[in-house]
């Protein structure tokens, strides 16, 4: 069977048609500039107080949490610290136009829960009372409803509703629902006028409260109206509007609202929670297949029991219109229909999401609450570098000039050869920076002194490929292979050895990332990025271009330039006769 011919020419216009996609993505994002670190740039601090006296254990987990947030991408190289066991710092990198951003993903507590829908604004029949007060019989005929809202409303203050005396009364001091008695000793009656067993009440308990709400807290939905910003308020004898927060609390129904940009806040009455936000075991941002829009995907399941409850949840409400609310810290994100039952615990939450408040979102869920309370208004200030200018410049002309000498000892040394390392260098340093602005970009990628000294290494690494490839092939030639077999040969050697050099190179990056911090990590990342770069460059761009140079005769003649001359190859006397096209036996 006839072998394929081999032909450098198409791989080297391949490896170029992916250089210019690579540019051309870049081109798309429109930063031609590496985001640089907290070293180089300065950036924002965040100085937050904890409430309390918290533990030594409990702040260290939050610094740990704050840290996965602001780091989730793994590359942004944020610091964050504690001081004085009552301070977290936390130092970005980068300018101060996302400020208020980056205050509620570094405070947010991410209270998940998911909650039924009693009424809505859309839909109120459940709360309506009759001219006498009293809640009557409710048979649901609901509109079809199938909305979903982004995330980037701002969550009320966590408080419990103080009523003052031109309020109507909160839910725990009103008289209980109609055909119970308030008397503790009354069947089915406590102090506070809930079912005995109240902390063990079940998602068929919720769906039928759900269909019939308790008449307190339907007038307490009346009773409220949500503001612009999607906190509540109540209007007041004076008919004045007052703040009336509700705090979300898992064993109570709850009013909330929802809020877009580009819509009027709507209001729920939400049921008592009905799977915890704790029972979420993974929440990730994507755009599915064969679809264009963001979504959240959640996945729920553990040994409380969520994944049971929301196939229960799902196999109650698909087929109707019936809404059940996704509640992040007492706000509602989304209120959903079901569309089928839910039988793995994978979900999504979709909506008006763009990329960035997706992976917000899905950030916050992944990591958690945090386990202490921090004083409103962190001290938020801009900083300056941590390092003079001048290193950086030093950084820069020390790595030109590694360059520089490389490329002077390759060409006086491999001459003709010398000229494909050069070339060789000037595309991975091209590549290089190219992947450093796309995921700058990207991946918020931020270049620090370290991250430029592994750039400055990898110099080194790619320079050892060329080495070994080329000593090979000079070898080969030396046993009296013509330079177009020695080139094949020798490659089919030097490549295995380039491989497991390299793959040496890939693991010490890869244990510095996983296992280190800050800076250490950013000179994982870099130093991992530089070796991918040079196994690329050196089989799709040198690999192709020394065979296609073998095929001119400066080169296959053995001519003094090319560097492979017989007194360059260290050969005594006049050079062997060329080997045929098969090799020497």
């Amino acid at each position: 069977m006839a072998t394929r011919r081999y032909r450098p020419g198409r791989n080297l216009i391949v490896f170029f048609v992916g250089v210019a996609i690579l540019f051309g993505l870049v081109a798309l994002a429109g930063n031609w500039k590496p985001s640089l670190g907290l070293d180089l740039q300065g950036g924002t601090r965040i100085t937050m107080q904890a409430l309390d006296n918290p533990s030594e254990e409990n702040l260290e987990e939050a610094r740990r949490i704050i840290d996965q947030r602001v780091n989730a991408g793994g590359v942004s190289e944020a610091e964050v610290t504690t001081q004085g066991g009552e301070f977290i710092v936390t130092e970005i990198p980068g300018s101060t136009e996302n400020r208020r951003e980056l205050e509620e993903l570094v405070q947010r507590q991410a209270q998940l829960r998911f909650r039924l829908v009693a009424c809505s604004d859309f839909d109120d029949s459940a709360c309506a009372a009759n001219p006498a007060g009293q809640m009557p019989p409710v048979t649901l005929e609901r509109a079809p409803v199938d909305y979903t809202q982004d995330n980037e409303n701002e969550p009320g203050d966590k408080q419990t509703r103080t009523p003052d005396a031109s309020e109507s009364a909160s839910p725990e001091e009103t008289a209980a629902p109609s055909g119970e008695s308030s008397d503790p000793a009354a069947p089915g009656g406590t102090e506070s006028g809930a079912p005995e067993d109240e902390g063990e009440r079940t998602v068929e308990d919720e769906l039928a409260w759900m269909n019939a709400p308790d008449p307190e807290y339907a007038q307490l939905y009346n009773e409220l109206q949500c503001r612009a910003d999607g906190t509540l308020a109540r209007t007041n004898k004076k008919g004045e509007q007052v703040p009336a927060p509700q705090e979300d609390v898992p064993g109570e129904p709850l009013v909330a609202c929802e809020v877009s940009e580009d819509a009027q806040p709507v209001k729920y009455l939400l049921t008592r929670s009905v799977i915890e936000g704790t029972e979420l075991t993974d929440a990730s941002a994507g755009i599915p297949q064969g679809d264009v829009e963001w979504v959240v995907n959640l996945e729920i399941g553990n040994d409380e029991g969520g994944e049971d409850d929301f196939e229960a949840i799902s196999q109650a409400l698909v087929g109707s219109e019936e809404q059940f609310a996704i509640v992040l810290d007492g706000v509602v994100l989304s209120a959903p229909t079901m569309e089928g039952v839910i039988s793995n615990g994978n979900s999504q939450i979709s909506g008006n999401f763009t990329e960035e408040t997706a992976n917000s979102l899905a950030t916050s869920l992944k990591y958690g609450a945090l386990p202490i309370a921090f004083e409103d208004d962190p001290a938020v200030e801009e900083i300056g570098p941590s390092l003079a200018g001048d290193q950086l410049s030093a950084g820069l002309i020390a790595g030109g000039l590694g360059l520089t000498l490389v490329m002077l000892y390759c060409l006086l040394y491999y001459r003709g050869l010398g000229m494909v390392v050069v070339a060789s260098l000037f595309v991975a340093a091209g590549i290089t920076y190219g992947m450093v602005l796309l995921l700058s970009e990207t991946a918020g990628f931020t270049l620090t002194l370290p991250g430029i000294a592994g750039l400055i290494v990898a110099v080194g690494i790619t320079a050892d490929s060329f080495v070994i490839y080329f000593e090979r092939v000079r070898d080969e030639m030396r046993e009296g292979k013509s330079m177009r077999v020695a080139v094949e040969t020798g490659w089919a050697r030097a490549r295995v050895t380039r491989f497991a050099a390299n793959t040496v190179n890939l693991l010490s990056a890869l244990v510095l990332y996983i296992f280190a911090s800050g800076a250490v990590k950013g000179f994982g990342f870099a130093l991992g990025l530089s070796t991918l770069i040079d196994l690329a460059v050196l089989f799709w761009f040198t690999k192709p271009m020394v065979s296609w140079l073998a095929h001119f005769k400066l080169f296959n003649s053995g001519h003094k330039l090319s560097g492979l001359s017989p007194s360059t190859l260290g050969i005594d006397g006049p050079p062997r006769a060329a080997v045929a096209a098969g090799g020497k036996a």
